[in-house]
């Protein structure tokens, strides 16, 4: 499960970085890695506030407070379904 999320992601970023390049510049894309990298950093941290077992909105809260400014909408790319 671990190497199948993880190969998504790596798609998913080098799609990303594939499209930034076309149409930002050297700048721009370093900043997109920079916010990426930090999403990816908050959500890790979110797992490992639902591994603990703290309530989802807890750590949902926590997880909006880190992606403030680097992410789009109040799920920071985290809403999936359940």
């Amino acid at each position: 499960m671990k190497k199948s999320c993880l190969t998504l992601i790596l798609l998913a970023l080098a799609a990303t970085f594939s499209i930034a390049a076309e149409t930002h510049g050297d700048k721009e894309v370093k900043e997109d890695i920079a916010k990426h990298r930090a999403m990816a950093v908050a959500h890790e941290a979110a797992a490992k506030c639902l591994e603990s077992g703290m309530k989802e909105a807890v750590c949902l809260a926590e997880l909006q407070v880190a992606c403030k400014g680097i992410a789009i909408g109040k799920f920071c790319g985290l809403k999936h379904q359940h």
